[in-house]
């Protein structure tokens, strides 16, 4: 008997199959194996198996069996290990159909598309090739008497890089993702950290490494330079505590040796196991990407590696570029928003003041944090429509007669004006706090005369926000009033001026709001 010995007799099988294998032994790493169903009804098939394939490992990684001999212990052994490798599936097990109805289970019910099916049968007339290979979503289809030891060597080998394969691409898409998010959401300021994030995935996925790998055996971290020195925008491995810390407090010295090696020479390094990306941006942003366990790359996994860098740091300048506009167009809206303030009242604060005021009381009453921080943005910018009012009303030391109100009314529909013919979404924010700040819940307020719903829950909130800011502080033409007088008033005013949810969350927060009221005094 030869290498053409078949599973179902033991003698030599075992020599058999080592003999078949040359070179040098590895470092096999036996807490990362590839997990492998026997699922037969016979225990001499489960027995042979485990023999033949006892001493086999895969890119350094050994198999892992696991056993059941029915369909339904198979289905529950497979739900219960979704990151199964391979599943040697025999069709006829208590029923005919046992182990086709197992493929259709993993395939349509689990939607798990990355195990790797070998149909085994000791009967193929139950379950012909062809039928088979067309009705179910398998990857080969091996008589018992077929598969001899060399014959499952190589099956299983095959199997093995497709499984491999798959979940690399599969890796590769989920770091896509992140990208994908972190360009679509420049307005928040987590982007830097999916971008960062979605880098090291795509690392993860260029040097071969399995899920487990990405988060177990792979340390590594991306940092952006800040106040000279690093901060770790995304980690994995033993680094993922270090998520927003500077590089200098938590690293010890010889990985704060490689990036300074790195940042001094201006280029990315690989030393013994570690990898060090310098990436550099025309407007002179450093980024530092990390990696440890990078010892068994090759010539060309480095090479991939190096030339994904140079492309992430075209897209970190991006990025960047973007965050910097973004940034900006906030804090010159803010400044806009305190120059208009301060001339229409003499304060400074009261337009940062009601911009968290919104801010808060927009998440409070269940907005998403995208828009809470749209209006926040937006705030500032409500009475900017007082440009155009006259001095002699804005500075007026008194309380203002009927025909002078009437004067002041157009600021709203002014600022409005200002806004109304951008596609910016902060400009239209803006348009709509300018114009509906001073609209009442009840419909008796200006310029439109709205009520209810129908005025927008940015002008709602702003129109509580603004009103309680200028009553407890001091103003050209009144006194600061008591919290307990401002209170009662907002309380008469639910439903009349302010929309009565609003009153309700304003009141149950009203702590928090003080709190704003206290750290920004004028």
């Amino acid at each position: 008997m030869g290498n053409d010995q078949d599973l179902s007799g033991k003698s030599r099988a075992k020599n058999l199959f080592a003999a078949s294998e040359t070179g040098t032994k590895k470092e096999i790493n036996h807490n990362n194996p590839w997990k492998v169903i026997i699922a037969d009804d016979e225990i001499e098939v489960h027995n042979v198996t485990k023999m033949v394939l006892n001493d086999y490992d895969f890119e350094g990684r050994p198999l892992q069996f696991l056993s059941a001999y029915s369909g339904e212990e198979t289905q529950q052994l497979i739900q219960d290990n979704p990151d199964t490798a391979i599943i040697l599936l025999d069709v006829v097990m208590e029923t005919d159909e046992a182990g086709l109805k197992v493929a259709r289970y993993i395939r349509q019910t689990l939607k798990n598309p990355f195990v790797r099916i070998i149909l085994r049968t000791g009967q193929p007339g139950k379950a012909p090739e062809r039928n088979v290979i067309i009705d179910y979503d398998i990857n080969e289809y091996k008589e018992k008497t077929e598969l001899t030891v060399q014959k499952l060597f190589t099956t299983i080998t095959s199997a093995l890089r497709s499984y491999r394969d798959l979940r690399i691409i599969e890796k590769n898409r989920y770091g896509l993702e992140h990208i994908i998010r972190a360009s679509a959401r420049l307005f928040e300021h987590q982007s830097l950290k999916d971008f960062a994030k979605g880098v090291l995935t795509q690392l993860v996925s260029i040097l071969k490494l399995d899920e487990s790998s990405a988060y177990l055996h792979l340390s590594g971290f991306s940092a952006l330079e800040e106040k000279d020195d690093f901060i770790v925008l995304a980690a994995t491995g033993k680094y993922e505590s270090a998520v927003d810390q500077y590089v200098t407090s938590i690293f010890p010295e010889d990985v704060l040796k490689y990036i300074r090696q790195a940042v001094s020479e201006r280029k990315s390094l690989f030393i013994e196991d570690i990898y060090v990306g310098y990436l550099s941006t025309q407007s002179g942003m450093k980024n530092v990407l990390f990696l440890k366990s990078c010892s068994h790359l090759n010539k060309l996994d480095r090479d991939l590696i190096r030339i994904f860098s140079n492309n992430v740091a075209v897209a970190f300048e991006n990025i960047l570029l973007n965050k910097e506009i973004v940034d900006t167009h906030k804090e010159m809206l803010l400044t806009l928003g305190e120059v208009i303030e301060h001339r229409s009242t003499d304060v400074g604060k009261h337009a940062h003041r009601v911009s968290l005021f919104c801010h808060l009381l927009a998440l409070k009453s269940g907005l998403s944090p995208e828009e809470a921080d749209l209006l926040r943005l937006a705030a500032p910018m409500h009475d900017v429509g007082k440009v155009a009012i006259p001095d002699s009303i804005l500075f007026k030391p008194a309380t203002l007669t009927p025909e002078e109100f009437e004067t002041i009314k157009p600021h709203t529909s002014i600022g409005y004006a200002i806004f109304k013919n951008s596609n910016r979404r902060i400009m239209q924010a803006a348009a709509i706090v300018a114009q509906q700040h001073h609209e009442h819940w009840d419909g008796g307020g200006y310029p439109q005369g709205l009520s209810g719903e129908d005025i927008h829950i940015f002008g709602r909130i702003t129109g509580l926000a603004d009103v309680f800011d200028s009553l407890t502080h001091w103003r050209i033409y009144k006194e600061k009033w008591e919290l307990a007088e401002v209170l009662k008033l907002i309380k008469e005013q639910r439903g009349l001026r302010f929309a009565p949810n609003l009153v309700d969350i304003f009141l149950e927060n009203i702590d928090a709001f003080v709190q704003i009221n206290n750290r920004y005094p004028e």
